[in-house]
């Protein structure tokens, strides 16, 4: 690093009181006068900017912000606080009565990797403050800040227990937002800051849960048997072995989406969790490739299988006639909506032989439809039975696991069974849950472009602690868009618009004490 000595001020003027601050550069510096010796730093605590000149000094040089008591050892720029930020201290030359200080910054490379650092210790301290502020630095840098992204899940992959989880998911469509706001430096670092802060909140205090490193020549029978066992060792070896062959998602792309729909795997989780896997490699780079599978390949192999449960086993049956019936008449756009999961299936499977765009509209309108009437006395009631607990995030899931299903079975055609009937699955799982009273025009959106813009720019500001909640108000809201853009019918897309529109505004009770304690109760009870 070259030295860029510049003078100061004289001693005489410190020794007036002790310390002082000079502006530098578009440098802010303080300078205090010790026993030994004078000593610089930046006058803003990297914490949240207090003026270090205010500070307290000790004897042992050890500088004391008195907003937040953090403390830093003002020779070397150390932090005593914990993992915070480190002070920028500068080297210090008294030349007669003149004090002189090198301001010359460090390299580029070094820099980064110093912001990087403190990124990776705000990270793993679930610091969402400080996370920001090194992710605006390494923006001020001239970094990459999608950087901060790549790491975040280099840092995380291996500590999801049981694979991904929502936090990966929501970072594809806070990408998707960040991208459409070029130019705004405020609102891009909270897309950023919400993707980066919600994996360091899923994984904290994780450990690593090791993967196999065996390898395996890629197979794609074979890796699929594997997933069906739920062998994941065997899955992630031929996995391995694909990635060291040299291929790309284009080559396994038809693999992950055949495995996420083999199966009603978790509520229809996995097949999003894939078509948001396809978007974070293609915008972030072959480097985050091998980490998302892996981890994929996990929560396919741990992920509920729905259709096994009592209520839903009509799915396997349904798939196996598939296209087998049909009376005439198409399957219209509202058919679905309301019917419990047999029915639905039944009636969907009956027509399978009918374009799949028209199947299609069916199962999205069910969705729109439970979207629109969901019960909030559902969520808020305190005495039901555990099956009966359902919130907003239920419901909202079926425009989104529509909107993968839609994505996914355009490219793989031969998929669309199996998509559709458990869009139709979901739906009817959910038309449990409904209340007819509520009326679409108390709901209705007039301006379509200017009610999605307001949403989006909620999202920003969304003022939800919990990112499980602000994730599904992303995601549902972007689903949304994309099958308005898509060309869902103008009906149907009015459905589906009123029940975001409700979504949007209406209360979610997310924590539920006395509901807990009531089926604790009873479900003790019963082992006598």
């Amino acid at each position: 690093m070259v030295a860029h000595w510049v003078p100061a001020l004289s001693r005489a003027k410190l020794e007036q009181g002790g310390r002082a601050v000079v502006r530098l550069d578009g440098k802010q510096i303080a300078l205090f006068l010790t026993a030994e010796g004078i000593f610089a730093c930046n006058n803003r605590c990297p914490h949240e900017g207090y003026p270090l000149r205010e500070g307290s000094l000790d004897e042992q040089c050890r500088l004391t912000c008195n907003w937040h008591n953090w403390k830093f050892d003002l020779k070397t720029g150390a932090n005593e606080f914990g993992l915070g930020e480190r002070l920028r201290v500068y080297p210090v030359e008294l030349r007669g009565d003149e004090i002189w200080l090198d301001v010359a910054d460090p390299p580029f490379e070094e820099r980064r990797a110093e912001l990087m650092g403190n990124l990776q210790d705000a990270f793993f301290d679930n610091d969402y403050e400080r996370m920001a502020r090194e992710i605006a630095r390494l923006r001020l840098l001239g970094a990459d800040p999608i950087d901060a992204v790549r790491a975040a899940i280099d840092w995380s992959w291996n500590r999801f227990e049981f694979g991904w989880t929502h936090a990966f998911a929501g970072a594809a469509d806070w990408l998707t937002l960040y991208d459409r706001r070029q130019g705004d430096d405020e609102t891009q670092l909270v897309s950023l800051v919400e993707i980066v802060g919600h994996i360091a909140d899923d994984i904290l205090r994780e450990p690593v849960y090791p993967y196999s490193d065996a390898e395996t020549a890629w197979d794609e029978r074979e890796f699929l048997a594997s997933v069906d066992a739920e062998n994941e060792n065997a899955a992630i070896s031929y996995l391995n072995g694909g990635l060291s062959a040299g291929l790309r998602w284009p080559d396994l792309e038809r693999a992950f989406t055949t495995a996420a729909l083999a199966h009603y795997n978790g509520f229809g989780h996995s097949l999003i969790y894939v078509t948001k896997a396809a978007r974070l490699i293609e915008r972030l780079g072959p480097s985050v490739m091998g980490p998302l599978l892996r981890s994929l390949v996990r929560e396919f192999v741990y992920t509920t299988r729905e259709e096994y449960l009592p209520e839903f086993r009509s799915y396997k049956t349904a798939l196996a006639q598939w296209g087998r019936g049909g009376n005439g008449k198409r399957l219209g756009g509202g058919d679905l909506a309301g019917l419990n999961a047999a029915k639905a299936m039944a009636l969907l499977s009956l027509h399978g032989s009918e374009p799949s765009a028209g199947l299609y509209e069916a199962v999205l309108g069910a969705s729109a439809h439970a979207l629109l009437h969901f019960d909030l006395g559902v969520m808020n009631r305190t005495d039901g039975p555990i099956a009966d607990n359902a919130s907003w995030l239920d419901v909202t899931h079926g425009i989104t696991f529509s909107n993968a299903v839609r994505i996914a079975c355009t490219k793989f055609p031969e998929l669309w069974p199996q998509g559709l009937l458990q869009v139709a699955l979901q739906a009817g799982r959910n038309a449990g849950f409904l209340d007819p009273s509520v009326e679409a025009e108390d709901w209705a959106v007039r301006d379509t472009e200017g009610f999605f813009a307001d949403a989006v720019d909620g999202l920003f500001d969304h003022a939800r602690e919990e990112f499980i909640v602000s994730v599904h108000l992303l995601k549902t809201t972007l689903a949304a868009h994309e099958e308005m853009v898509s060309g869902t019918p103008g009906a149907l897309g009015e459905v589906m618009l009123a029940g975001l529109n409700r979504f949007l505004h209406s209360p979610l009770k997310f924590k539920h004490a006395r509901r807990v304690a009531h089926q604790a109760m009873q479900f003790v009870a019963l082992d006598g």
